[in-house]
This record gives structure tokens, sequence and C-alpha cells, in this order.
């Protein structure tokens, strides 16, 4: 029996992904956060957020929470803060998925769309979400906080606690590898932070998109751009933030979208996973991951989220063509 929606984040299945791995000889297993109720990984580092904010007193009932977002974390914000009976206002690039924008507006955040502008600059989302939250601090009505998911690092810590160690219990201890990619960098730094804890011969990869700068960040120490702006949703970073100050990172690759789009309309066919864009990210880096540590070992990754956050792009014919991404035969 559980007492509250809020009950049902984290312990997430495992799924073994067949064809990646008979592909590489290796067992590869997806962690299946797409189960969690907000429908995201994103669930974890808005609970970790908000349960820290309450323990330090930070917010009240009746409260706001701010932040920026490129839609999950958002969605996640706002289901937990209705449970809790928090406002919530989501600062949202243009360039974020229809679908996502219709959810926060159908839970009844309050949702302001803005131009998609780089971190340096001060109209990036980010900066407006804090701006935003300053704003409604210094007019005193009641506690606001901005959740600041990117520099918070109750986000990793939360995925520290529970993540690592649902994977480590699940697989008995038998973890060779964990890789994903970096959004604000709380799921791979947790995660990698709570398996190296239980066992430091665990190899921790970080799986970067095109248009990134983590993969030549970890590699070669330079944040440096690899290839064009990425379709993928809510990874790709540009910056060192606290979050990814805390990745314990052995190792790291870069997929591109073509790679990523290809996996997932493959797997759609050959298992029947519906994933979200950054699941094919993920999933081709736990292939390269597998390929060089060799056949026998087990590697996991973090299956984000679904594929309903994303009709506009990975089914659109006309979007897949002018971005020159594959089409999947069916539409």
């Amino acid at each position: 029996m559980n007492n509250s929606m809020i009950d049902l984040i984290g312990n997430t299945p495992l799924i073994k992904l067949k064809y990646p791995s008979e592909l590489t000889g290796c067992n590869i297993y997806g962690k299946a956060e797409f189960m969690n109720p907000g429908g995201s990984v994103k669930d974890r580092a808005a609970l970790g957020i908000i349960q820290d904010a309450e323990e330090k007193k930070l917010i009240e009932p009746g409260g706001t929470v701010v932040e920026g977002t490129f839609g999950n974390t958002g969605i996640a914000l706002t289901m937990i803060n209705n449970a809790r009976g928090y406002k919530t206002i989501i600062v949202m690039p243009e360039a974020a998925s229809l679908e996502k924008r219709d959810i926060l507006r159908n839970l009844g955040a309050e949702l302001r769309i803005v131009e998609v502008k780089p971190y340096k600059d001060p109209g990036n989302y980010q900066h407006i979400s804090r701006r935003l939250a300053e704003e409604l601090q210094a007019k005193g009505e009641g506690s606001v906080i901005w959740a600041n998911q990117f520099d918070n690092t109750a986000n990793y810590q939360f995925h520290a606690k529970t993540t690592a160690k649902e994977i480590y219990e699940q697989l008995d201890g038998k973890v060779d590898g964990f890789t994903c990619a970096i959004g604000t960098g709380g799921t791979l730094g947790g995660t990698s932070v709570g398996l190296k804890e239980l066992n430091p011969n665990i190899k921790v990869a970080c799986t970067d998109p095109q248009g990134a700068t983590m993969y030549r960040y970890f590699k070669d120490s330079v944040l440096e751009v690899t290839g064009d702006p990425s379709e993928t949703e809510g990874i790709g970073q540009a910056r060192v933030t606290k979050n990814v100050e805390a990745c314990l990172i052995d190792m790291a690759y870069h997929i591109t979208d073509k790679e990523a789009f290809e996996l997932l309309y493959k797997l759609i066919k050959t298992e029947g996973l519906f994933l979200g864009t950054s699941c094919g990210v993920n999933i081709a880096g736990a292939i390269q991951m597998a390929k060089e540590m060799g056949p026998g070992k087990n590697i996991v990754t973090i299956l984000c989220d679904d594929a309903y956050k994303y009709f506009s792009k990975m089914f659109n014919k006309d979007f897949l063509k002018s971005k020159n991404l594959p089409i999947p035969d069916w539409i």
C-alpha cells in the first residue's frame, strides 16, 4: 500500500535489452525510469530537490517552485508540487516538444516559453527562471524557491542514495559498467558516486550526444563542442555544473542523432520498447561500452522516458527529412 503517488517514485525494474546484448555478447540492461509516475528519470531529481528544500525549511505550504527545464523536470516538479501543496512556474525553451508543453499546462503549471539562447546569454531559460524566482522572493508573498536542477546538488545526492543502490541490488552486486548521458549531470554524477562507493571497480562512462561538450571534457579536459546541435532533448551540456563536478568517469563516448534514432526505431520493432530520444543515446553508449569492455559483462544504462512526449519529432516525416534523420518504414 502506498500513501501517495510520490511513494511510487523509484524502485524501477531493470530490463534486459535483447538486441544490444546479442550484438555485443554482454548483458545490457536498461533501468526503466519511464515507469516513474511522472514518466521519467527526472522524478528522482525533482523529489530530491523538494525534499531537501522542505528539510531546510525553504518552502512552506502554498509556496512556489520556479524552474527552467526542457520538460521532464518541470513535469516531475509540477506533479510532486501538486501533491505537496505548492505552485509551479516553469520557464521552457521554445525548442522543447509540443507534447511537453501540453502536459505541463494540463497539470496546472504556469508555463513561460522563451527563445533558445546559449547559457552565456542572459536570455537563457535558466537565467530567466533564476531572475523570476528572485523577483518573487523580493515581493515576500510566501515562500519561493528556484529548483536549480543543474547546480542543486540534492539532485545527484538523491541518485547516489536510490538509483545506484537499486541497480547494485537488482544485479546482486554483479555490475561491471554503467553509462548514461548528461543533462544536469545529476543521474550520471549520483549513480557513479553511489556505485563506486559500493564497488570502486565498476566502470562508469559518459555518453554524450552530438553538439555537447562533455565527451571532450572527460576525454581531453577541454570544453569543446563535438558535432552539430542534437535533436534529442534534456541532454547535452555545455558547462561543468555542480552535478557534473560529482561525476566519477572512466570512459566517454560520442553518439550522433542518426545512431540514436536508428536504434530507437530498431527497439520498437524488435523489443516493443517505445522510448524517448535520449534513450537512443544512452543505449548506443552502452553498446560502445560493452564492445570496449569485452563479452560477458553486465552493463547498465538509463531508459529516461518514453516516446509519447516526442511524437512531433520522432514520428514526423517532414521533421525527420528536414534534419536528415532516419525515417521508420511504418510512417
